[in-house]
């Protein structure tokens, strides 16, 4: 056999292959779906003032915003959140590594490492968090830990006023403080 001959041969083994394989009956792969692909707007260095009639009651931080349903749902990474008393007085601020505002609900959803710090030390963690603007609060219906002056406190859902004053939790609560002994 020739050096041409078989040349050709493996040329069609080839062509061969390649034609049994165009006979795959697979769908060729897509990519994920970016939530640029859908969004009416990508916004970047994104900052938004947080106001219920009137009142100032934070101001939003976020790199990258995806804008959605007609500009009232904003999609947000690497979210900050400083929370303010009606007087503009700072108190805590809320990290997250992605967050949904919505316009319509004023509900701001964090999710992906959330901490709440407080101005005072104290600290709230949990993997998803809600804050309700409308009725200033702020909940969880997933695992949280509570911590700062010494106590700590976890369970699975909580509903508290953005300050922690008022605050409860929902189940599997425990919690621990430092109790002073009486000396003899």
């Amino acid at each position: 056999m020739s050096h041409t001959t078989s040349g050709r041969l493996l040329v069609a083994a080839i062509v061969l292959a390649m034609c049994l394989d165009c006979r795959s009956s697979q769908a060729p792969p897509v990519a994920a779906k970016l939530p640029a692909d859908s969004a009416e707007q990508v916004l970047f260095g994104v900052r938004s003032l947080l106001t219920t009639n009137g009142v100032q009651r934070g101001e939003l931080h976020a790199d990258t915003g995806y804008v959605y349903d007609d500009q009232t749902r904003f999609d947000l990474r690497n979210v900050t959140v400083s929370f303010t008393t009606e007087t503009g007085q700072p108190y805590g601020k809320m990290r997250a590594e992605r967050g949904v505002y919505s316009l319509r609900t004023q509900v701001l959803e964090g999710w992906g490492n959330v901490v709440i710090t407080m101005n005072d030390g104290r600290t709230l963690k949990s993997p998803h968090l809600t804050y309700n603007q409308t009725s200033n609060l702020v909940s969880s219906d997933t695992t949280y830990e509570a911590s700062g002056g010494g106590k700590s406190q976890h369970g699975i859902g909580f509903t508290a006023d953005p300050q922690f004053t008022h605050y409860r939790c929902l189940k599997a609560c425990v919690g621990s403080a430092p109790v002073a002994l009486p000396s003899k």
